[in-house]
């Protein structure tokens, strides 16, 4: 699983011209699912990214977590993180698990967020969405669930 977490002051994702999630202060976090995924991945990151130390102090240095600041997560699907791009200019989702694991997992990502006691806001699953942002710093991370497995 692998996913884009970006510090906003500010995020909203839309459908067909409406608003269907918006927050303030937090994390937008797009959300890519991939073949061979399981609920563990998903427990994995959304652990990960609430703990984050990645919003500023009363000394500007990154050291708070999302829960410290009180901030929350807007969550989108995105399985374009899983394109392959080695060959031709026409990227491969094969890798991209297919859409009622996707659902599933993406949906387990939303509870686990829950019960971390961190208000979650989402787009539409395999909806067209257009997301605005406000990046704040910039803070850009990437994360893959499959890292946890691999020896430092």
């Amino acid at each position: 699983m692998r996913a884009v977490v970006q510090r906003v002051s500010e995020a909203s994702v839309e459908v067909e011209g409406e608003v269907v999630g918006r927050i303030a202060l937090g994390l937008l976090v797009l959300l890519g699912v991939g073949q061979g995924d399981t609920v563990e991945d998903a427990l994995y990151l959304s652990r990960k990214i609430v703990a984050l130390r990645i919003f500023p102090d009363e000394a500007g240095k990154m050291n708070l977590s999302l829960k410290e600041v009180g901030g929350e997560v807007l969550l989108v699907s995105q399985f374009t993180l899983y394109a392959d791009t080695r060959k031709g200019n026409r990227p491969s989702f094969i890798q991209a698990a297919p859409p009622d694991l996707g659902k599933r997992l993406y949906e387990a990502a939303i509870e686990a967020f829950l019960q971390q006691g961190v208000h979650v806001e989402t787009g539409v699953y395999g909806a067209h969405m257009r997301v605005h942002l406000v990046n704040d710093g910039p803070v850009t991370l990437v994360l893959d669930s499959g890292e946890r497995l691999r020896p430092r």
